[in-house]
C-alpha cells in the first residue's frame, strides 16, 4: 500500500517511539486516521500538554506538575527512608509494590564514564544535601542490576556512609541486566525487603 506524505511522516514519527517498529507504527497510524476526529484532537492535547506540563519535582527529581510531586507533597510518608532510583519509571515500578512508605531521590540516569556521564551529570549532589537535613536514617539503593547500576551504588555508598546514615541496597532478586521499571511486583517486593547494607 502506497502512503500519503502526511500519513507516512505519521509512521515515521510513532516509528521512533521505543519499542514500535515499522508495522505497529503502520497499525496505529492507519487507527488514528480512521478514529473520529475528537478522540485525534483529545489524543494530540494529551501529547502536548505532557510536554507542556509535566515538570520534574524539585526535591526529588520525579515527574510533577507543578514544584512538587505527589510523593513529596504526601505528608503521611516517612522522611527516614530514601529510596534512590535511576528514573522516575523505576519509582513508578517501587510504588506499584505498595510496600514501600518512605520518600525517594531519583538520580536521573546513573554513572557512565565512557558516556561522559559522571557525578555532575546526576542528581547526587541534591540528594547528599537532602541527606545532610539529618531527617533520613536509611538511603535504600535501587539502582539497576547493570555494571553501570552497580558502580553507581558503591559510588553512593561512598558518599553517603559519612555523613552516618544507613546505607542498604535492593537484595538481588532480580535478573542482573534487568530493569527495575520492568520487574513484576512480587519479585520487586521482595527484593526491597531483602536489601542488605552495603
Amino acid at each position: 500500500m502506497q502512503l500519503t506524505p502526511s500519513l507516512a511522516r505519521l509512521v515515521q514519527e510513532l516509528g521512533r517511539l521505543p519499542g514500535i517498529g515499522e508495522k505497529t507504527a503502520t497499525r496505529l497510524a492507519m487507527f488514528i486516521l480512521n478514529s473520529d476526529r475528537d478522540y485525534v484532537e483529545r489524543l494530540a492535547e494529551a501529547v502536548w500538554a505532557v510536554k507542556a506540563e509535566t515538570t520534574l519535582c524539585q526535591e526529588c527529581f520525579s515527574l510533577a506538575e507543578g514544584d512538587l510531586c505527589a510523593v513529596c507533597r504526601d505528608p503521611q510518608r516517612s522522611d527516614e527512608t530514601l529510596c534512590v532510583v535511576e528514573e522516575p519509571a523505576d519509582q513508578m515500578a517501587v510504588e506499584r509494590i505498595h510496600d514501600y512508605h518512605g520518600r525517594y531521590h531519583v538520580l536521573q540516569g546513573v554513572l557512565a564514564p565512557l558516556d561522559g556521564i559522571g557525578p555532575d551529570e546526576l542528581r547526587i549532589a541534591p540528594l547528599l544535601t537532602r541527606l545532610r537535613r539529618g531527617q533520613t536514617r536509611e538511603v535504600i539503593i535501587a539502582t539497576n542490576p547493570t555494571v553501570e547500576g552497580e558502580a553507581t551504588a558503591l559510588y553512593l555508598a561512598q558518599q553517603i556512609k559519612p555523613l552516618g546514615v544507613r546505607v542498604s541496597r535492593i537484595a538481588h532478586g532480580m535478573p542482573m541486566g534487568g530493569d527495575v521499571e520492568y520487574i513484576d511486583s512480587v519479585t520487586l517486593g521482595r527484593a526491597i525487603e531483602g536489601r542488605r547494607e552495603m
